[in-house]
């Protein structure tokens, strides 16, 4: 389980296909991983792997088929920057939200604009996700807790602060680009909740 607040900026050192899957290796830059072991959850860019091999600053992770092709990861380049946060503690604060490191889906950047020292992004996703994203709500952009400010239709917009800008990869997005997205843990349940019959196998949304 993680929290959203991202730790620090890591970098993709090197991809590698293995029988389908892809084992990737990362630099943690500023994040130690003293006192980590392999097996420990980490999430990357909001989506949770599993570590292997950890060093001082570095790990690998076997990513699945299903993972690359449902998030940026599948994606990413060598020195591509991504963004890093540890599994929670159990006596760690609550800084941002509950998240999972369990990505719904991809979000698109529409657009970005000042908004007094912050910036004000514009997000487009899937139909099937919209109605999970509320004004007021939270969502969960490559592994960054944010507030959702406006919603209208497949669209919602965020504000981000110039330190999360500055110690995130949201800050050098450019339109058109995709973020992975988690939308929030309780509209998840809420919908299952909603489903009448759970002896009928057709699911039925809300």
């Amino acid at each position: 389980m993680f929290t959203g607040i991202v730790e620090t900026m890591g970098t993709l050192v090197s991809k590698t296909d293995v029988g389908g899957d892809r084992r990737l290796v990362f630099d943690t830059g500023s994040l130690s991983l003293d006192g980590c072991s392999t097996g420990d959850s980490i999430s990357v860019s909001g989506a949770c792997l599993t570590m292997l091999d950890p060093g001082e600053r570095r790990f690998s992770a076997d990513v699945s088929t299903e993972t690359l092709s449902l998030t940026i990861l599948g994606s990413l380049k060598e020195n591509d920057p991504v963004n890093l946060e540890l599994a929670m503690g159990v006596n760690d604060r609550m800084g941002g939200h509950l998240v999972t490191g369990h990505v719904d889906g991809l979000a698109r950047l529409v657009s970005r604009r000042e908004d007094g020292r912050a910036e004000r992004f514009e997000f487009e996703v899937p139909d099937d996700l919209a109605r999970y994203v509320a004004r007021k709500g939270s969502a969960c952009l490559d592994g960054v807790s944010l507030t959702v400010n406006d919603v209208r239709g497949r669209k919602f917009s965020v504000c981000l602060i110039p330190h999360t800008m500055e110690i995130t990869t949201l800050g050098r997005l450019a339109p058109g680009a995709h973020v992975n997205l988690e939308v929030d843990l309780n509209a998840r349940y809420l919908q299952r909740l909603m489903i009448p019959d759970f002896n009928d196998d057709t699911e039925r949304t809300a």
